[in-house]
């Protein structure tokens, strides 16, 4: 039975699956070595909390009890859990070190799962002790809202150990989609284009940014890919590329944008920079 969860990382999408998982009913530690990100992670919870009371899409109650169940934490050694999110950096290192450690400390049936967007499971699990028990729960920005969570098995992931996370994505009001490890997974495999094409179109002055976004979002997408990019932060969204790029052998159709490395050199990672391909002002 799963009845808490910890959450490692507490970014946008660390603390968006940290206010899922507490609004879910599941008692949550939310983990960081950076103290200033948890305070400012758990502030973002109470906004987003209060937006709902204010839409009254919960009650005030609810909002204090979903807050009450988060508790943050910055030493591993208290990350006491039955399943792990982990949302830290793209980097297979600090994945596997991180999960190494948790195992360490932890129940020998604990769960750990990557949110991942673009690094093999497979790979992931090959480097850690229990490598079935590893799995992927790739969650989308802003997870609050999104509904779609991708759960990925990697070759070692134990076919029970998948059917959990499942289970507990339902639990969490989502829409788990099971597949197998490649490449981008669904969804970032065939987004890539979205993404590709629109910076090719821009680069080639076929088309304005505003244009293609405007264009894309009367054809019936709730965000042009320009604007989407924004969202999920243009580092973000480039090491997916760069990721995909290279698991296809660095096939020509996955060749990441010179536009959006050119965003990423200049530090104008979008609306958490302040600009990107739009202004926002101050960052976010």
């Amino acid at each position: 039975m799963i009845s808490t969860i910890c959450v490692i990382g507490a970014g946008t999408m660390g603390s968006g699956i940290a206010q899922v998982s507490a609004q879910s009913g599941f008692d949550t530690l939310l983990f960081d070595i950076n103290t200033d990100m948890l305070a400012k992670a758990i502030q973002g919870i109470e906004i987003n909390l209060q937006l709902l009371v204010d839409k009254n899409k919960i009650t005030t109650a609810e909002k204090i009890n979903t807050l009450q169940r988060i508790k943050t934490v910055s030493d591993t050694n208290h990350c006491i859990a039955d399943v792990f999110i982990e949302a830290i950096v793209e980097k297979m290192e600090a994945k596997v070190a991180v999960f190494n450690q948790l195992a360490q400390v932890n129940h020998p049936g604990a769960i750990f799962a990557s949110n991942t967007s673009s690094l093999s499971i497979s790979d992931i699990q090959s480097a850690v002790k229990h490598p079935e028990r590893v799995v992927g729960m790739h969650f989308f920005n802003p997870a609050p809202l999104m509904k779609l969570v991708e759960v990925v098995k990697g070759k070692q992931t134990d076919d029970a150990i998948a059917d959990r996370i499942v289970q507990l994505c339902k639990q969490m009001n989502k829409v788990p989609v099971l597949c197998k490890d490649a490449p981008g997974f669904i969804v970032n495999r065939v987004a890539r284009h979205y993404y590709l094409e629109a910076m090719k179109l821009v680069e080639k002055g076929f088309a304005s940014v505003e244009n293609v976004d405007a264009i894309m979002e009367a054809s019936g997408f709730k965000m042009g890919p320009f604007k989407l990019m924004d969202l999920i932060g243009m580092d973000v969204n480039l090491a997916v590329s760069q990721s995909v790029y290279e698991a296809f052998d660095k096939a020509e159709r996955f060749t990441p944008s010179p536009l959006q490395i050119q965003k990423v050199k200049e530090g104008n990672l979008g609306r958490k920079s302040g600009k990107g391909f739009y202004a926002y002002g101050e960052g976010r």
